[in-house]
């Protein structure tokens, strides 16, 4: 299991009138799931937390939209590391199971490969073998051989990685030998073609890097940890949406004494001698902090809210040569009908696969062709659609906006022919179904979301842009500033996320020094 680390229970505080609150302030950039995680965990450690939100509600990537009596969910839908969200209720002395309903999903997700044919994937070990034979009958013995890579992978990568704050190069020094034997150097795609011939199960193993901005043919095969988390913890969905997990943090940061301010736009870190002290907002408010934390892109953070410090790692010059993640379009919808074939979570590839690959991350092209993710919330929770409705969001991954693409004018186009492709395959009918529809494009992860050139999960999860390659937890550049969230360590997805908070743990120094 993951080793916990010694978690230590105070009392919180809120401020009255009476007893002025003179605890060590942190304040928080950004309400996404670091940004919450983190204001916990910092609550549970002894510190007065602000959470600076630049949105008009909490989440961030995970915010909610509702409309025409639909909820949608905006981002992160699967639940894979439940065990990191308990932590977090625990530390406030209180119990998850009281407050969130997790349903666990069987399959986890229906893969629907060109050619027709179909794959349910789940942790049930004898059905995963019976599903395989059918498949690829000459694969079988290969697959059971990739599993066991994938949890030896995750015992190291997950279960002993993902909370070392990689602040050092000794700590990279000391996690090479296990990363060589693990064969990091490999990609993930590379490590299933390794074990299985049959180009529909070498893609069904690969593609779990790009639910976290990666490039299965080139992200490290550390990566292929996610296939045994699924299996280990397996892939949960919360009653109400996610968005009923990010009400629940949110709940437990303020039972702790912690402030959130919306419509906060955060215009610089302010620092004094090579320290943080605090913030900047775009009204001029200045706001005094002995830490802060940054939830927001670790980009954008070094690029654009430290403009007086001079920067020695994340230079400008450094930050333009960075990799990106790719983007994503996700056209939320709401259809009059249900669809009662169609599974929670159903992922469709296109005809090509490295091909399309390399067109959205190398030649940042919009392809004629495109793969896609569809969930179906309401095939598990029907009160996030009126009666005898569907709430759905279709996600394609695309380029980012340094492909330079008009989205002005290719959105709607392009929201187009992902309904065409819906209605001639899994929703027949589609369009005189339809009776709301929202759209989320690259431009608007750069103009809502402020992440550098429209990237849906910050950096490229690239070997040398992962551990200690990636931004640090604990600021390279400037003393008492912290990172969570995606753009850090360990990376994107929502148990890389919780996790970059559960970092803190190790960085921040305790609310008693700094009083």
């Amino acid at each position: 299991m993951l080793t916990r680390l010694p978690q230590r229970h105070y009392p919180s505080r809120p401020a009255t009138e009476a007893a002025p609150d003179r605890r060590p302030h942190a304040v928080i950039i950004g309400a996404g799931f670091g940004g919450l995680a983190a204001a916990i965990r910092l609550g549970a450690r002894g510190y007065r937390v602000t959470i600076l939100e630049n949105l008009d509600q909490p989440g961030g990537r995970a915010r909610v939209f509702r409309q025409d009596g639909f909820t949608f969910d905006a981002g992160p839908t699967i639940v894979t590391a439940p065990f990191l969200f308990e932590e977090l209720w625990a530390l406030c002395g209180r119990r998850m199971q009281d407050d969130i309903r997790l349903t666990p999903l069987d399959p986890f997700y229906r893969l629907y490969f060109d050619d027709g044919t179909t794959l349910d994937c789940s942790g049930d070990d004898a059905a995963m073998r019976d599903r395989v034979a059918a498949l690829a009958p000459g694969d079988v013995e290969g697959y059971a051989a990739f599993l066991r890579r994938a949890e030896a992978i995750y015992r190291v990568g997950f279960e002993q990685l993902a909370h070392v704050p990689f602040g050092s190069l000794r700590d990279m020094l000391r996690a090479l030998p296990g990363m060589a034997r693990l064969r990091a150097d490999r990609s993930v795609h590379a490590l299933a073609a390794r074990h299985v011939r049959d180009e529909r199960l070498r893609t069904a193993l690969s593609f779990h890097p790009l639910f976290i901005g990666g490039n299965p043919f080139a992200v490290t095969a550390i990566y292929a940890l996610v296939i045994h988390l699924e299996r280990a913890h397996g892939v949960h969905f919360a009653q109400g949406g996610t968005g009923a997990l990010v009400a629940g943090l949110l709940s437990l940061a303020k039972g702790q004494g912690a402030r959130i301010r919306y419509g906060a736009q955060v215009r610089e870190i302010t620092t004094a001698s090579g320290r943080a002290t605090g913030v900047m907002l775009a009204s001029g408010e200045r706001i005094g902090a002995e830490i802060v934390v940054s939830n927001a892109d670790a980009a954008h953070t070094y690029g654009t809210l430290l403009p007086s410090v001079t920067r020695r790692r994340w230079s400008d010059r450094k930050l333009a040569r960075a990799r990106h993640s790719m983007s994503v379009v996700v056209w939320y919808f709401g259809t009059r009908r249900r669809y009662e074939s169609v599974p929670h979570h159903a992922i469709q590839f296109g005809p090509r696969y490295r091909g399309l690959i390399e067109d959205i991350f190398e030649a940042k092209r919009l392809s004629a062709d495109f793969s896609l993710y569809l969930h179906r919330p309401t095939a598990t929770d029907p009160s996030l659609a009126p009666d005898g409705c569907d709430a759905f969001y279709a996600l394609v991954p695309v380029p980012n906006l340094q492909g330079g693409l008009d989205w002005a004018a290719e959105a709607e186009p392009f929201r187009r022919r992902i309904q065409a492709r819906l209605e001639a395959t899994l929703l027949p009918g589609l369009g005189e179904a339809l009776v709301t529809s929202r759209l989320m494009t690259p431009r608007d992860f750069e103009r809502e979301l402020l992440s550098a050139h429209g990237a849906a999960f910050g950096l490229e999860p690239r070997l040398l842009q992962s551990a200690w390659f990636r931004p640090h937890n604990r600021s390279e550049e400037v003393e008492r500033l912290f990172l969570v969230g995606a753009g850090t360590h360990p990376g994107a997805g929502l148990p890389g996320v919780l996790s970059s908070a559960r970092i803190l743990d190790t960085v921040v120094p305790h609310a008693t020094e700094l009083a």
